[in-house]
């Protein structure tokens, strides 16, 4: 889309680029190697990935690369703070789902947003779920994550539901919409990855009918 977005935490670059304040140029040769390094993990995979093929793309020099990334792993966490960044804003804006037509065209419309941040980061999120590759700090950061997403859909779905019903100290409902939230968000989550590597479903029927599910997961009627 057109619209300013936000400068992106990873166009500082990556271990070699913090301590130093990049300008015009410095910034653009990065999205150029941070792009250059996605179309390549995406085509390779990140085992078969090399800097080598990441400055051909980019068409820059190795002395460049090493300017501003210390090695593969580190262009890839560079990426993946992107998407972290973009995930935890999406969090962030769960909204209250109340129990009407405002209730579930809110949610539908988040589901649209989570659709369209995940489609992308799809390859660094890929990446990511092949723990062995990237470490424990790094898929430590992604379960960190999903945790506190499944946390927002919980809080954002019972909400409502909560104020009317104030007196009910019911520790079993809580945990019950904890669960109930988990086992939505890894439905949401395993339809998006299939979405992203290339499964003809089709895109907005899937997002009313994942709508539909999470919202009667929580509104019984």
């Amino acid at each position: 889309g057109t619209g300013v977005r936000p400068r992106r935490p990873s166009l500082g670059g990556g271990i070699p680029a913090r301590g130093r304040e990049l300008g015009t140029q410095g910034r653009q040769t990065v999205r150029r190697l941070l792009e250059a390094g996605l179309a390549e993990f995406d085509e390779r995979g990140f085992q078969a990935a090399r800097v080598d093929d990441v400055v051909r793309r980019a068409k820059t020099s190795h002395g460049t690369f090493y300017l501003y990334f210390a090695n593969k792993d580190d262009l890839f966490r560079t990426l993946l703070r992107d998407a972290l960044h973009d995930m935890a804003i999406i969090t962030d804006d769960f909204p209250i789902v109340t129990s009407n037509e405002a209730g579930r065209a809110a949610l539908r419309r988040w589901i649209q947003s989570f659709t369209d941040t995940y489609a992308a980061h799809a390859t660094v999120i890929r990446i990511l779920s092949q723990a062995e590759i990237v470490g424990e700090q790094v898929y430590g950061d992604g379960l960190r994550l999903l945790f506190r997403l499944s946390e927002a859909i919980a809080q954002g779905m019972t909400a409502a539901a909560a104020s009317k019903q104030a007196d009910q100290p019911s520790q079993d409902s809580a945990q019950h919409a904890e669960l109930t939230a988990l086992a939505c968000l890894m439905m949401l989550e395993r339809i998006n990855y299939l979405l992203s590597v290339d499964v003809r479903l089709p895109r907005e029927e899937m997002i009313d009918r994942l709508s539909a599910i999470i919202y009667a997961a929580f509104h019984t009627p």
